[in-house]
């Protein structure tokens, strides 16, 4: 069994606590700028061994009666057709699935703000869908030299033009598919209109990362660097927070760069600023519900190398240059660690010299290496998570869980009916095909039940992986990395 490094009901019990206490601080109301994924934050569960990826929402669900959720997103980017890398889906969509997932665990989401609104086709579009949806839709609108200009921004002039957004809970959790929603600006704005109706209201922000009260160069923060290396993000030592309590912090560049403007905005509209420092700023308690600090390390020396092969695969398909790669080389130097680090890739390309065929190697919670290699009927990756099945069932390596009399006819349909030039089978195939032959197989039964099993594990193949079976391992849970290289030299891969 995988080791465990983080206490996750400790944490969500210290962070509920402290967004009360936060909220009671400012009489009763708090905008809380949440970043981050809040569904799905794998990262966060990578790195932190025992984080559930949905710790956030059940976190939220202690303060169900409380809290309303506003969504915000760029209107620039509905008409840019920005997509979230992980889900591939338009951020427009995402809103819609971010809506229907909230209220399907009973999280009651207020609004949408559609942010540097100026009539966009596609969001006035967005717009029109919101409402017929029964959705309720506010605009913000861009404001001239924002942030640098304070005296504009916080006026009738600057958030004065916004919609003020109607709130009825004491907790506004402001959230958005992906960055540069405007997220801050939105909460911002908000305490602007609230004091001109005479209303007390705070603001906050909620970042996972970096995590304030762990060593700049902790793994743990160095692989929020990597994580974050398209973004230019740095971590960096706050330096407000270390001249007003003498302790030293960690925050992020972005962060620490707004911190005046927000301080400045925070004396216009309330003649006073709260916070001494961005670190104030934030309600986060990740850091102490850390249970085991080289667990938390060593997963995090692994999440970095897994964004470096990552960053090298989208070099080498052409979806961006090598500037992502060189930095995240620096942050490997940083966290002293090298390829080597990462044990299924020495094993993925030894079978791949031995055979002269793609390979893929799955190392298993207790260390066991599996490799499977490239035949005529399976693929690499559908080959090691066949055998780490076996492995973990205890199932002689000799015994077909599933017969070549099954696969061929599989293979047929592939290629003469469904147009495939690929006769072996795809793990989404192999899985199906597994399935099936449980019915009647004790073997293959017992093999299904350890799919479970394979969660967290770590798995690196000798080529890119197809989308398919990239797809199966993310599903399954397993950490798959790839060599920047393709199976073949076509131009052309699907």
């Amino acid at each position: 069994m995988a080791r465990i490094g983080f206490d996750n009901a400790r944490y969500i019990q210290l962070q509920t606590e402290k967004i009360k206490e936060r909220i009671a601080s400012f009489g009763g109301k708090l905008y809380l700028e949440f970043g981050g994924k809040l569904f799905d934050d794998y990262h966060a569960s990578r790195v932190l061994p025992g984080f559930a990826p949905d710790s956030k929402v059940r976190m939220l669900l202690q303060l169900k009666d409380e809290a309303e959720i506003v969504i915000a997103i760029n209107a620039d980017d509905i008409e840019k057709n920005k997509r979230r890398g992980d889900l591939g889906i338009t951020y427009d969509q995402d809103t819609l699935r971010l809506i229907d997932a909230f209220r399907g665990i009973g999280l009651y989401v207020g609004s949408v703000v559609l942010t540097r609104y100026c009539e966009q086709r596609a969001a006035v579009a967005f717009e029109k869908r919101l409402g017929s949806l029964g959705i309720r839709v506010f605009k913000h609108y861009s404001i001239p030299d924002y942030p640098s200009n304070v005296p504009v921004i916080v006026s009738d002039e600057g958030f004065g033009k916004n919609e003020y957004i109607e709130t009825t809970r004491s907790l506004v959790i402001v959230t958005a598919p992906g960055p540069g929603s405007g997220k801050m600006a939105v909460c911002m704005s908000q305490l602007y209109h609230e004091q001109k109706f005479g209303v007390q209201a705070g603001y906050a922000k909620f970042e996972t990362f970096p995590v304030w009260n762990l060593p700049l160069k902790h793994p743990v923060n160095l692989a929020y660097e990597a994580a974050t290396a398209d973004l230019n993000d740095v971590n960096m030592i706050d330096p407000f927070h270390l001249e007003a309590y003498g302790q030293t912090t960690v925050n992020y560049n972005r962060d620490i760069e707004v911190f005046p403007v927000v301080e400045a905005m925070f004396h216009r509209i309330f003649g006073r600023c709260p916070y001494k420092s961005p670190t104030d700023m934030g309600v986060n308690m990740v850091g102490n519900a850390i249970l085991d600090n080289e667990v938390c390390c060593e997963a995090s020396r692994q999440e970095i190398l897994r964004r470096y092969y990552s960053a090298c695969c989208t070099v080498r398909q052409g979806l961006s240059e090598g500037n992502d790669v060189r930095k995240l080389e620096l942050i490997m130097r940083s966290a002293g660690i090298t390829v080597e680090h990462r044990k299924p890739v020495a094993s993925a390309l030894a079978v791949a010299e031995r055979t002269g065929a793609p390979a893929v190697a799955i190392e298993l919670a207790d260390g066991t290496m599996i490799t499977g290699k490239t035949s005529s009927l399976l693929g690499a990756s559908s080959a090691a998570l066949l055998n780490a099945l076996k492995v973990l069932a205890g199932i002689d390596d000799s015994i077909h869980l599933i017969s070549p009399t099954v696969i061929e006819p599989i293979q047929k349909l592939k290629v003469g009916h469904m147009g495939n030039h690929n006769p072996r089978l795809h793990t989404d195939e192999i899985l199906i095909a597994l399935a099936i032959c449980a019915v009647t197989d004790a073997n293959a039964a017992s093999a299904m039940k350890q799919l479970e099993n394979l969660k967290g594990c770590e798995a690196h193949s000798t080529v890119i992986l197809s989308r398919v079976d990239e797809n199966v391992f993310h599903k399954l849970g397993v950490n798959i990395t790839c060599e920047p290289q393709y199976q073949t030299k076509k131009l052309y891969h699907a």
